[in-house]
């Protein structure tokens, strides 16, 4: 089945109080953005991608961003809308009519694996939608408008919601076309689906797979780019982890 991966990016980043939008800001001396394009082009199961923009933006990003890099696979670079949800219709109608499945993936999530994008690929072709997703680690409240505490929540039922989600075209396409008759407006894509009735599949998803919307999370990316870099050259050296990790002092601390 063909796949092919929107990738909305013409948010503004408002939360960063930068002049430069989040998904163009330096991580490690390339873009987000190229970071996220180039993980999704690794993937063997996604054929091309649409990147959706700020209007203003179309041809900076296409010169200055995208064309450096030589990203292959970005086959259409189209404008979006005022918020997130209007950018993915757009990029949806750029879309090639033989595309069977979408796959759906923010802009600042840079660290997507491979191996998760093919297993929401596959659960999509299977049940028609599916997202990945993390349990919640801490102990979640509902709350009132003014602070007062209502209930504590069962955890083991919640999940935190990332990206990629994916969709066979036929569903996401209707679902993002009632919304926009009906004037609906969802915090994702799967929200949109739900509203057809149909049960989008949590796929088990990874904690390090971060949104970077703030200036911490860009420093926390940083940090998982270097542990990332460090664990690369481990492997190839041929250095099992206990050995890269504790020696010296600290490992006769360890040792029976």
């Amino acid at each position: 089945m063909k796949t092919v991966a929107v990738v909305p990016a013409a948010g503004s980043g408002s939360r960063m109080n930068r002049e430069v939008s989040k998904q163009y800001l330096s991580l490690a001396g390339k873009p987000v953005l190229v970071h996220t394009l180039e993980a999704l082009e690794a993937c063997p199961g996604v054929e091309s991608l649409c990147v959706v923009v700020a209007p203003q933006d179309l041809s900076t990003v296409r010169d200055e961003v995208l064309a450096p890099w030589g990203l292959r696979k970005t086959a259409a670079i189209v404008p979006g809308g005022r918020e997130r949800q209007d950018s993915v219709r757009a990029g949806l109608e750029a879309v090639a009519r033989d595309a069977d499945i979408v796959l759906i993936h923010d802009a600042v999530r840079p660290f997507i694996s491979t191996e998760l994008v093919e297993r929401c690929i596959r659960a999509a072709a299977e049940t028609g939608a599916a997202a990945l997703g993390v349990p919640v680690k801490d102990t979640v409240k509902e709350v009132t408008p003014d602070g007062r505490i209502v209930k504590t929540c069962d955890r083991t039922v919640i999940w935190l919601a990332q990206t990629p989600q994916a969709f066979r075209r036929d569903i996401i396409e209707r679902a993002h076309r009632e919304a926009f008759r009906d004037g609906f407006r969802g915090t994702d894509d799967t929200s949109l689906v739900e509203r057809l009735g149909i049960a989008a599949r949590m796929i088990p998803g990874d904690y390090g797979n971060i949104k970077i919307t703030t200036l911490e999370d860009l420093a926390v990316a940083e940090v998982l780019l270097r542990l990332k870099a460090t664990g690369e050259r481990r492997r190839t050296n041929g250095e099992g982890r206990e050995s890269a990790v504790l020696r010296g002092p600290m490992r006769k601390r360890f040792e029976p």
